[in-house]
């Protein structure tokens, strides 16, 4: 399967299902063309339409603008999302902090992603799109799972899940982003689930 397969779709409101050939193709040439070095600002939708081999109309069928395809490729590039096992608030943490670790993994790894997200800061609206259709689901999603724990009797009530999620998520962001060297090896998220869990779980809960 392809980067471009690894993901549903995104046709909004411009009309009904189109061929996914098609699509598989404006994104792996918006991929082709950030492999070679164009520069966001460069990428115009006739360059996109013509290594992809299609009409300019097939791409403003998918998309409102090159914005949108932009994000769609980011999307399509990193990592699939991992299904979450659902038997424990912590071995739901866990998956979710490993997504965020091979992402990471993909972003310094990844021609693509390390180009996509260079030029992304410098488009604010870029930015705010992934952001809304990205980012927000997902810390969205580590929210539930801490709501569930609640419910579940695994996690305090009374606390701040939105000061919580950034303690889990915040040593891989500041590991990714702020460190030189960044160390992210395999078994960091059970470390980091487990050593924010230890104090975070109701009084005399046992440790799973």
């Amino acid at each position: 399967m392809s980067r471009a397969e690894s993901r549903p779709p995104s046709y909004g409101s411009r009309g009904r299902p189109r061929s996914k050939a098609v699509e598989q193709a404006i994104l792996e040439a918006v991929m082709r063309l950030l492999e070679d070095g164009v520069p966001l600002a460069e990428l115009s939708v006739e360059n996109i339409a013509r290594t992809a081999g299609v009409g300019k109309a097939a791409i403003y069928r998918r998309w409102n603008d090159k914005e949108d395809l932009f994000v769609d490729v980011i999307r399509a590039a990193e990592p699939a999302e991992r299904e979450l096992p659902g038997t424990s608030m912590r071995d739901d943490l866990v998956v979710l902090l490993e997504s965020l670790r091979q992402r990471s993994l993909a972003g310094r790894s990844s021609a693509i992603l390390h180009t996509a997200h260079a030029q992304m800061r410098s488009s604010p609206k870029i930015w705010a799109a992934y952001h809304s259709g990205v980012i927000t689901p997902r810390r969205d999603l580590g929210l539930e799972i801490l709501r569930r724990g609640q419910l579940k009797g695994e996690l305090r009530t009374g606390i701040d899940l939105e000061l919580t999620i950034d303690m889990f998520v915040g040593p891989l962001l500041v590991r990714t982003f702020v460190r030189h060297d960044p160390d992210l090896p395999d078994g960091l998220p059970e470390r980091i689930v487990d050593t924010v869990l230890h104090g975070l779980r109701p009084v005399g809960s046992p440790r799973s």
